[in-house]
């Protein structure tokens, strides 16, 4: 592994979902190269284990690292809850996730805070312990959300059945009168504007995305790989089929994609001793 800083981001998602962090990189790091891959063959990760997380997750990173890249960005928030830990222990390349950026953009606008996100995430509360170590003077609710993942990857975001399971999900949480509401998958943010529709005026919405940037900015910072010459294009890659996912991401990034397909089975490792899954804050 080198560390030019002309090497590549790497960013994964089960799929579409991690568009909205690349679209935030671009934005704020126009410089750097990036490479985009999404484990679509697999998707859905929210009702998937642990184990297998886990597993999915090292052999995504063993090929990322095989890509050269200088640095790795969860934009998945199931595998940042589940996985984060154990894969930073594994790997020499720096990984970041994004529940902690979210957890600290929460708190700076509300102390009545949901959280919308994958059953797996919910499941290991890793939002809202990490809301609550940063400032515990506050209450949190979390609501698992499994059908809206599958309705934005078939695009059917503005279908009325959708607002009908968004009302479905979000209503709990307005009854709680939250102040705050976390997308805690990345894929929610392709539905803003109707969660926007069913709110109260007065709920924030934060997306961890923006605050994971920051973060990947002032880690690059600190390691002194900001790239300072001119990106080369986005690389897409997928575990499923190409075709797909670039005329569904059209939508999303204003252009298609070429998109290559990657067969992660070369890349599957033997899996270290068993480690006790931890909850990740970061």
């Amino acid at each position: 592994m080198g560390n030019s800083k002309t090497f590549p981001i790497g960013i994964f998602d089960s799929g579409l979902g991690g568009i909205t962090v690349l679209r935030a990189l671009y934005h704020q790091l126009p410089k750097e190269s990036i490479i985009y891959f999404a484990d679509t063959a697999r998707l859905p990760y929210g009702n998937r284990s642990p184990e297998e997380l886990i597993q999915y997750v090292r052999e995504i990173l063993t090929w990322m690292e095989a890509q050269e890249v200088k640095m790795v960005v969860m934009a998945c928030n199931t595998s940042s809850a589940v996985a984060l830990d154990i894969i930073r222990s594994e790997f020499k390349t720096p990984v970041l996730g994004l529940i902690l950026p979210g957890a600290k953009g929460a708190v700076q606008h509300g102390k009545r805070i949901g959280i919308i996100a994958t059953q797996a995430t919910v499941n290991s509360n890793a939002y809202k312990d990490a809301i609550q170590e940063v400032e515990p003077a506050t209450d949190v609710w979390q609501m698992a959300c499994p059908e809206f993942v599958p309705l934005i990857e078939a695009n059917r975001i503005n279908d009325p059945h959708t607002k009908r399971v968004a009302r479905k999900y979000l209503q709990p949480l307005i009854e709680q009168n939250i102040d705050t509401l976390v997308f805690g998958c990345t894929h929610y943010r392709h539905l803003a504007g109707v969660f926007k529709s069913i709110l109260p005026d007065h709920v924030v919405c934060v997306d961890p995305a923006e605050y994971v940037v920051k973060a990947t900015e002032q880690e690059l910072d600190l390691m002194g790989l900001k790239n300072a010459t001119l990106p080369m294009p986005t690389r897409f890659a997928v575990s499923g089929c190409p075709d797909q996912f670039a005329e569904l991401s059209h939508r999303w990034l204003g252009y298609t994609p070429l998109v290559e397909k990657v067969d992660l089975t070369e890349f599957m490792t033997t899996p270290p001793a068993p480690v006790p899954v931890r909850r990740n804050l970061s």
